[in-house]
């Protein structure tokens, strides 16, 4: 395991380095083939080339911080292909989310699997800490 964030200013940020070797480890995969987008309101579209699937096939959830697009083809057992150039198996695509966005919906479309994210406003913060006497 590599130490990214191994410097002694950056605290707190061990489960960004387990999510960024989790990203590694799925970024050779090229099934289906998909876009990211910047939406106008500042927002992220992601879409799916997701051809063959029905709606019920497909299904799309967060997990830990992770946006997860699963899909279960029809089998088809029962044909004998002269030649076989449609993709139709069964499939995983993982993004990693940041803390605040948000999937906001989900639309199937002439074969099309589009997924809207909104991405939170940043609102600029200072906090003043209090400081106590003596040591506690």
């Amino acid at each position: 395991m590599t130490r990214f964030f191994n410097s002694p200013f950056l605290l707190g940020f061990e489960n960004l380095e387990k999510l960024l070797e989790r990203t590694a480890k799925h970024a050779g995969e090229g099934y289906p083939p998909y876009n990211i987008e910047t939406a106008p309101d500042g927002g992220i579209a992601i879409t799916l080339a997701v051809a063959g699937f029905a709606r019920d096939q497909l299904a799309v959830t967060v997990e830990e911080n992770q946006l997860v697009i699963r899909g279960k083809g029809p089998e088809a057992d029962d044909k004998t292909f002269l030649h076989r150039g449609i993709a139709a198996r069964q499939f995983l695509r993982a993004f990693v989310l940041a803390d605040g966005i948000e999937v906001k919906s989900a639309a199937l479309e002439n074969g099309l699997l589009r997924i809207d994210l909104v991405r939170p406003q940043n609102q600029p913060s200072v906090r003043t800490i209090e400081i106590n006497g003596g040591i506690s």
